[in-house]
């Protein structure tokens, strides 16, 4: 049965999710979109602004399908699931707005642990809208406006307008030590090319990667690359101050992107020993972890990614001839300690 793929659309008070959700539902595309607005507090009032929306699911006039939900996610998706299995023509994909005040973590994960949700949908990405003017304020004072960041597949850097290009370029850098993973999409008003946010399989690594082969592996002097030879460059993360006069500089990230890699091949054995134990220990302050490892006599890929404890991996395609046989993994989330980490990998190699 093909699973319909699930957008989930996070980000700050303001910086224009709701705008770009609307962008999505009017566009003449001819897909059929289920939107699940998550609310926060008693009184809804983002279903309001939704084009359309009502209580109640019915078909737009584009061919999108609609419905405010006040409800838990995975009782919400069992009901559309129903819907779907009984419609004479059901919706294609399904788009979830959440709270400008969520934390996207939980949402993701009810893809990892509902076994019927799972077997019926897949997380396609995590998209965040970043306001441009406001986003060092937010960051500086709200831990879920840096949890959006890090969690995201995609940036949509929205209001690019009012900010210069060199306040543009250094917020691009700061997001990237956030989440070196996410791929940063500038726009104004929202308006950002739908096939580049819809439909890209960002929680499915083997597509990711065939489609940007370096997306596991930052560039040399970039934040978070790692070698396991003596590599001449200095990784050693710093604090990094902003420019402007934001409460930032007191402020130093909590959240950062460490990238590792390396050329020996590892025993499998020991390398899903040491995940599954680094992910008991340190699963909260894991946001996302993602991953291509070579495993010692086998020819396949492994392919894991992460979501706070929840670890999912498995042999995807042959390794190509031309491919080098680096693994490389990428974590994303609080208090990593990057020698740590280093150590423990290094470990696994045979």
């Amino acid at each position: 049965m093909t699973q319909i793929p699930v957008t989930v659309l996070t980000g700050y008070l303001g910086a224009g999710k709701t705008t770009l959700l609307n962008r999505i539902l009017s566009e003449d595309h001819g897909q059929r979109y289920a939107v699940i607005v998550n609310e926060f507090g008693e009184i809804g009032i983002d279903g309001e602004l939704v084009v359309g929306a009502d209580e109640e699911v019915f078909e737009m006039n584009n061919g999108c399908v609609c419905c405010t939900v006040r409800g838990d996610l995975i009782r919400v998706l069992h009901g559309l699931m129903k819907r779907q299995a009984s419609a004479t023509r059901g919706f294609d994909a399904i788009i979830i707005e959440t709270t400008g005040l969520a934390d996207p973590g939980p949402v993701a994960q009810t893809f990892f642990v509902d076994e019927e949700v799972k077997a019926k949908a897949r997380l396609d990405s995590v998209t965040t809208v970043v306001d441009a003017k406001h986003v060092l304020l937010s960051l500086s004072e709200s831990r879920e406006a840096r949890e959006q960041i890090a969690f995201a597949d995609q940036i949509v850097l929205n209001k690019t307008d009012l900010v210069s290009e060199d306040e543009l370029k250094m917020l691009e850098a700061r997001l990237r030590r956030l989440n070196p993973l996410a791929k940063i999409h500038r726009a104004v008003r929202s308006q950002v090319a739908l096939e580049a946010v819809l439909g890209r399989g960002g929680f499915d690594l083997e597509r990711i990667v065939a489609l940007e082969p370096e997306f596991l592996n930052p560039a040399h002097g970039e934040e978070g690359h790692v070698h396991d030879d003596d590599c001449e460059h200095d990784h050693h993360h710093h604090d990094h101050h902003d420019h402007g006069g934001h409460a930032d500089r007191l402020h130093a990230d909590d959240i950062k992107g460490i990238s590792l890699s390396l050329a020996r091949p590892v025993d499998g054995t020991k390398v899903t020993k040491w995940l599954n134990d680094l992910l008991a220990a340190q699963g909260p302050d894991i946001l996302r972890a993602k991953g291509i490892v070579n495993v010692a006599g086998e020819d396949r890929r492994l392919v894991f990614q992460a979501v706070h404890m929840m670890l999912e991996g498995d042999l995807q395609r042959a390794w190509a001839p031309d491919e080098a046989r680096d693994s490389r993994m990428v974590f994303i989330g609080r208090n990593l300690d990057e020698a740590k980490l280093k150590a423990g990998f290094e470990a696994c190699a045979v």
